[in-house]
């Protein structure tokens, strides 16, 4: 227990590193401010009967998910990365702690900022649409098509979305214990997130089987909400088949950090 409670000393540690940074507050403020923001211009511009809340929440998410994924990415990026090039990695590796150790308490604290900022981002948008374009109660077209209510959709979209993130950001993070390279990282990273959707088109269109184990096919869970068999009619898959796949490539991605980190040369 002693020894589990150090560890956390050190995860707190590296939190510190983050939310000590002026850039880290500066993001946490877009999230915040980027979604009243939205809801205020559309009330302005159309109404408050425009649209419903739980529409308006859907949206502002999508646009704050990519946007935690890209903050959250340049955090993993340089956690690592930022390390060497500060030279600061030789003062943390003579502490008594192993190289996975540190390694991990880095991953954890960059998911816990993922974290955080997915639960703002939640509460901030339920709360400014509901204040502006009311209550979100059961809509037709959610309870017709998917069974459920608002407030079930939009727990459900949030974790699957919060998946993708976690295999995008840990695809960046053995980027930058790999490579030593904060903007290779975060650059690579960043194209995976935009391009994923077009090269899932283009692999979509093809019916060989091996497609179905690409990571970009399987990045926007939220696909299978409402769909069991997923949105690609040349390939039906299950969202069990899609978490399994993502699995492999979340195992695949942390061996090669923590292979990496614990081999590397400190003094090249």
């Amino acid at each position: 227990m002693r020894r589990l409670a150090n560890f956390w000393k050190l995860v707190q540690n590296e939190n510190m590193k983050i939310y000590r940074r002026v850039r880290t507050w500066i993001m946490l403020g877009i999230i915040v401010g980027l979604p009243i923001l939205i809801s205020l211009g559309v009330v302005a511009a159309s109404g408050s009967d425009s649209v419903s809340s739980w529409e308006m929440m859907l949206n502002e998410s999508m646009i704050s998910f990519i946007l935690i994924t890209i903050f959250t990415v340049v955090v993993a990026s340089e956690t690592v990365a930022g390390e060497f090039t500060w030279g600061t990695i030789k003062l943390l590796l003579i502490r008594p702690w192993s190289r996975s150790a540190i390694l991990l308490s880095k991953y954890l604290s960059t998911l816990l900022f993922a974290l955080l900022f997915a639960v703002v981002t939640f509460i901030v948008t339920m709360l400014i649409n509901m204040a502006v374009f009311g209550s979100m109660d059961q809509s037709e077209i959610l309870s017709r098509f998917f069974g459920l209510s608002a407030i079930e959709y939009m727990l459900q979209y949030y974790l699957l979305q919060f998946l993708g993130l976690v295999i995008i950001v840990t695809f960046g993070f053995m980027m930058s214990s790999a490579f030593r390279s904060s903007g290779l990282a975060i650059g690579i990273s960043i194209s995976l997130l935009f391009m994923g959707s077009i090269i899932t088109g283009l692999f979509s269109m093809t019916d060989k089987a091996w497609v179905e184990y690409i990571l970009f096919m399987h990045l926007d869970l939220t696909t299978y909400i409402g769909n069991k068999e997923g949105p690609f009619i040349n390939h039906p898959m299950s969202l069990g088949f899609s978490l399994a796949v993502l699995a492999g490539y979340f195992i695949l991605f942390n061996l090669i950090s923590w292979t990496v980190f614990r081999k590397r040369d400190i003094a090249a």
